[in-house]
């Protein structure tokens, strides 16, 4: 119990660390992150750089890889694009081992006890960050050392030893390696236990090795579990990951090994920890230099193990969010914007054709819209429940602005939608009646069915582009609107007094205005939404 509970005690500490430090390097990085993402292009070596940059900031190539299973999932990356960022993942994933190999315990509790400083008396979100970095950075470091004296009586006890020593079996130190990491789920957190390991004394570079491959191999377990259920070429993804990781290290096994061993041992002598730090980067960076131009062999493997076309993707499903995209949310917010850009096109396809449906009497029409009214139902629940969710991470004011703005916009949208479903019923109303219209109503029918289209058309365009010129086009149009409602409401209350109309069919168009201007009324919301973003930047 007295060797125990250090050593868990101070993994936890590890990990809460680690994850912090991660935390706060993410905000800090705020858009520079989503931008990373955007800079890919099929440019192979952009993705392994974008991979280890994002995995150094996030300080798990774990998450980074369920991170990038998310994205194929959501179509934001391609699986070409994919290979190239789980490579880099593989060499960000190094710089945690390096920051421990500089043993900065002594100034360890400085930086908690500074963090937690400028945490209570800043009101800036940055330096808050800032506070997040070096409160994890300390508490990492605490917890190594906490693991490191659990671990010291274990140097004398000799059944402790002897089992390390069976370690020198290769095949042996990369299974042990491998469940490690599987059980702690993050293979910095596993090479972080075998410098505490090494600090004692414990382990030299020739029980170390193999257990840095099985690191390896089981850091790609994480993305395996996370591609079930996942289409195919997510799948195809995680398959990739673990091609990459298995294939490196067979190549080291039997072949690159004692090299890369000779060299660590020769540039840092007489420091475990930073030999270990220093294989387990060269490592990754050579299996890099050596895979990366045989991406495309790898993908093709990954291809035939996941055979089979992708399924195009039904619109009632959510094409671009997944929840392995939660943990970062600067790039979850960016796939929100899309999926509700999506979802609004669909209802502005449902107006058009409702309106259409009205005007000419058309019953295909009328059930298309009431079919695209349950996608949209299904799609405004799917997409609030995602932003719910994306609510509970750790998020920045801004953040949570944003996500209160496209919770808003999603419902005006989802309103449009039901307007569009009202005026498609009157339709219906209208076939069922065979009732007729004057000349002038239908002049005066189409001209305010045109201007609710084109304001809704105007509102999901500056709402998708940020487009502050459009918005400010829906205020003009909905003052018009607003106009025109109101005199063809007086133009067909006076064609019934004077009986040039059917009074049926006049109620069912005063119905047909209310809906248009209600529809107007939801665009303008849209549009201030895009406005009051204007103003925050000022």
């Amino acid at each position: 119990m007295d060797i125990a509970l250090p050593v868990l005690g101070g993994l936890g500490l590890f990990l809460y660390g680690m994850n912090t430090m991660g935390t706060g390097l993410e905000k800090a990085a705020g858009e520079r992150l989503k931008r990373l993402i955007e800079l890919l292009t099929n440019n192979r070596l952009m993705g392994v750089i974008v991979g280890a940059v994002v995995t150094a900031i996030i300080q798990s190539s774990s998450a980074t890889t369920v991170m990038v299973v998310g994205f194929v999932n959501a179509g934001l990356m391609t699986l070409p694009q994919a290979a190239g960022v789980i490579m880099g993942a593989n060499i960000g994933t190094t710089v945690t081992a390096q920051l421990i190999a500089f043993d900065l315990t002594d100034v360890a509790p400085f930086a908690v006890a500074l963090g937690v400083a400028i945490f209570l008396v800043a009101s800036n979100k940055r330096l808050k960050s800032i506070a997040e970095i070096l409160i994890g950075f300390g508490i990492l470091f605490i917890g190594m050392d906490m693991m490191g004296s659990g671990l010291k009586p274990l140097a004398g006890n000799p059944v402790f030893t002897k089992i390390l020593s069976s370690l020198r079996d290769p095949v042996l130190g990369i299974l042990v390696g491998l469940g490690m990491t599987t059980l702690l789920q993050s293979s910095s957190a596993s090479i972080g236990l075998l410098q505490a390991l090494a600090s004692q004394g414990l382990v030299d570079m020739q029980i170390a090795f193999p257990i840095l491959f099985g690191d390896n191999i089981g850091t790609t377990t994480t993305a395996l579990i996370s591609s079930i259920g996942t289409n195919k070429t997510a799948k195809r993804a995680a398959i990739v990951h673990f091609i990459f990781n298995f294939v490196g290290t067979i190549i080291f096994m039997f072949g690159l090994r004692y090299p890369i061993e000779a060299v660590v041992v020769r540039i840092s002598p007489l420091d475990i920890q930073r030999q270990i730090a220093n294989a387990h980067t060269l490592f990754n960076l050579v299996n890099v230099a050596v895979q990366l131009p045989f991406a495309n062999f790898l993908v093709k493997i990954a291809t035939k193990l996941v055979p089979g076309e992708e399924k195009e993707v039904e619109e009632v499903r959510l094409k671009y969010l997944d929840s392995r995209i939660l943990e970062t949310p600067s790039i979850a917010i960016g796939q929100a914007v899309k999926e509700v850009t999506r979802m609004a096109q669909i209802v502005q396809n449902n107006l058009e054709l409702a309106c259409r449906a009205f005007i000419n009497k058309d019953e295909k029409l009328i059930e298309e819209v009431l079919k695209q009214e349950t996608v949209i139902n299904k799609l405004e629940t799917g997409i609030v429940e995602y932003l719910v969710q994306l609510s509970k991470e750790p998020l920045t004011g801004e953040q949570h602005s944003k996500i209160t703005e496209l919770i808003n916009v999603v419902n005006d949208v989802e309103r449009v939608g039901d307007h569009s479903e009202n005026i498609a019923e009157l339709a219906q109303e209208i076939i069922e009646g065979n009732l007729p219209f004057s000349d002038i109503a239908v002049v005066e029918m189409n001209n305010i069915t045109n201007k609710a289209i084109e304001v809704f058309k105007n509102a999901v365009e500056s709402f998708k582009d940020t487009n502050f010129d459009k918005a400010r086009h829906v205020v003009k149009l909905e003052e018009e609107i607003d106009e025109l409602e109101q005199e063809y409401r007086s133009n067909h209350i006076k064609r019934l007094n004077e009986q040039t109309c059917n009074i049926h069919a006049g109620v069912l168009f005063l119905d047909l205005l209310s809906n248009l201007e209600r529809v107007s009324d939801h665009s303008l919301n849209v549009a201030y939404y895009v406005l009051d973003a204007l103003k925050n930047k000022k």
